[in-house]
């Protein structure tokens, strides 16, 4: 009996290897990619690395792995590996509703502009409140490629203009952190901001509902009757004030008239308040971030307010407003670090921002061009850097979604 099981074995073994041609190597992995400067600022990886990806996961980063390895390849000569940037403010409630942001055309959607700018994750900063989350997951979060997260707005039909932005009575804690705890996986904190009166119960509304859900304040403009020194004070660490290097009348600039930063501001940042920068339409000028960065008062995420007007204007995209940090006198280092991992920390989504083995393959190749190149703050003035950083690979879940000069496709074969 124990012969037959061994001949029965023996017999498999043997069938399966004519199935395997001699001196073909079993592939490993979906994708390997080889040759690249690998970055990833929680494994403290700053050198050159080659990665492989497998089941829409990274299976490994190592200083060798084969090509052969791969069923695909991808030759990442002169090219920065990074986890995929993550843009912690945009507005991508998307649809018909004319001259709104919820579910209107003044938000964008998020597939149109993010790959081919590195991002792989966006959050959408309340755009949308209670009453219409699930219509904005429905409509957009559920069919995007993108990963969209969201800061919840007190206001309960987040930015559908006013006079709802202004009733308070729609304005529910409660209701909000239930709305949380339903989908707690695509909610990273609450935002208050577009209330034009003077009382602070909304903002105290907003803190209660973040609270109660565990999770960060985002603190937008436009809230013209409560003075920066007021917000900071009542902002708890680690909530997110937007829009830092602003200089605009609704709300008082992070550095005075002699040109020093406020000390409500440095107080608000030795506590552990986080400062978005928000470029936005109108948000990022340079007056204010060149003395501020200058004293200390470096962005801790890059949220680029990506919506239908500002990408037309200075901010034009994620990579872009990177770049533009390069050329005020940042590192690259600093400035990938503070794209990806410091994003996901603010955020409280250590699962996101790294290439750790086992994580969701989100990455992006860039490529460091090198020249003249001008960077335009929200008051069209201009400055110019010598370099440039260009997205020319995008990695989502392990698929590739955008490829700027084919480096994964073959190539054509002319007669």
């Amino acid at each position: 009996m124990r012969w037959n099981l061994d001949f029965y074995i023996a017999s498999i073994l043997w069938l399966l290897c004519l199935a395997v041609p001699m001196g073909v190597k079993s592939q490993s992995y979906d994708l390997v990619i080889k040759n690249g400067h690998l970055y990833d600022a929680k494994n403290r990886i700053n050198q050159p690395m080659d990665l492989a990806i497998k089941g829409g996961k990274i299976a490994k980063v190592a200083p060798k792995i084969p090509a052969g390895d791969g069923k695909k390849a991808i030759d990442a000569t002169g090219l920065w590996i990074s986890p995929g940037f993550i843009d912690p403010h945009t507005h991508v409630f998307v649809g018909e509703n004319p001259r709104v942001f919820a579910g209107g055309s003044s938000s964008v959607f998020p597939d149109a502009f993010s790959f081919r700018s590195g991002v792989t994750t966006v959050v959408d900063a309340g755009t949308s409140g209670w009453r219409n989350f699930e219509d904005f997951k429905t409509s957009v979060i559920d069919v995007a490629q993108t990963r969209v997260l969201a800061f919840l707005n007190i206001a309960g039909g987040g930015m559908s203009g006013d006079p709802f932005q202004q009733d308070i009575q729609d304005m529910n804690p409660e209701m909000t952190f239930n709305m949380i705890q339903k989908y707690p996986d695509l909610m990273v904190g609450v935002k208050i901001g577009h209330y034009e009166g003077k009382s602070w119960q909304p903002f105290d509304l907003a803190i209660e509902a973040a609270t109660l859900a565990k999770r960060p304040l985002l603190v937008e403009c436009h809230l013209p009757e409560y003075s920066l020194e007021d917000q900071l004070k009542r902002m708890r660490p680690g909530d997110l004030l937007t829009h830092t290097y602003e200089n605009i009348r609704d709300r008082s600039p992070v550095v005075d008239e002699q040109g020093n930063l406020r000390p409500e501001v440095l107080e608000a940042k030795h506590r552990g308040v986080l400062f978005d920068l928000s470029h936005g339409g109108a948000g990022f000028w340079f007056d204010q971030a060149v003395p501020a960065i200058q004293q200390g008062l470096t962005p801790d995420t890059f949220g680029t307010d990506l919506h239908r007007f500002s990408m037309n204007s200075g901010m034009k995209n994620f990579a872009n407003v990177l770049s533009k940090f390069l050329a005020l006198g940042m590192g690259l280092e600093e400035v990938l670090e503070k794209a990806t991992w410091g994003t996901a920390k603010a955020l409280l989504r250590e699962d996101l921002g790294h290439l750790s083995e086992g994580t969701v393959a989100d990455l992006t190749l860039i490529r460091i061009r090198e020249g003249s190149f001008g960077f335009v703050d929200s008051g069209g003035v201009r400055i110019t850097g010598n370099k440039l950083i260009e997205p020319e690979l995008t990695i989502r879940a392990g698929r590739i979604v955008y490829d700027l000069n084919g480096l994964s496709a073959s190539p054509f074969k002319f007669d």
